[in-house]
């Protein structure tokens, strides 16, 4: 397992060790000693996630705040998806920055995502399963989100906007500006 840093502060994905033979694949999805040893983070994951999704849906950009405020570990375990983030933090040297990579069942990439980023995906395949570990309660009082075409931003979604399938509650969304004001 590979762990390396993004251009994002305390942001980093992971290429993991893939093993195929004729039996299948196998492949270490995480493992908390090589975590800490080189990021220097103590996370404790308390909540896995997976959610299906269609080509074209577009889930974001979430996060939480405040003391439910969550780190995530998301990884695709099938399907193609185009993961972003977005570090949120004021005193962070890349606030208002962001990073994109793309994670797939067939790479086992996996993204962790600090708190006080803003978290988004897009399903570029027919079909993803999404997953991911969250080191906090989800906390509907403490949700927040950005909209996902904002202007100050500028994100690459990949796809055309006419492809894009986004939730009436994401469509609702305020503007990074109007968020950090």
């Amino acid at each position: 397992m590979e762990i390396v840093k993004s251009p994002l502060q305390d942001c980093f994905y992971i290429k993991p060790a893939i093993f195929k033979d004729e039996r299948g694949v196998f492949s270490e999805t995480y493992n908390e000693e090589t975590f800490k040893r080189v990021t220097g983070l103590d996370v404790n994951f308390v909540q896995d996630n997976q959610s299906q999704s269609s080509y074209g849906v577009l889930r974001g950009l979430h996060f939480q705040t405040g003391a439910m405020a969550q780190a995530k570990l998301v990884r695709v375990a099938m399907g193609k998806v185009l993961d972003i983030v977005v570090d949120l933090r004021n005193n962070s040297s890349t606030f208002g920055k962001h990073f994109s990579i793309e994670l797939t069942g067939d790479n086992g990439y996996q993204l962790f995502v600090p708190k006080g980023f803003a978290h988004g995906f897009i399903t570029l395949s027919e079909k993803s399963i999404f997953c991911y570990k969250c080191d906090n309660y989800y906390h509907k009082a403490s949700e927040g989100g950005i909209i996902y075409n904002d202007a100050t931003l500028n994100l690459n979604w990949h796809l055309p906007h006419n492809e894009l399938i986004v939730s009436e509650k994401d469509l609702q969304l305020p503007t990074f500006r109007a968020l950090t004001l």
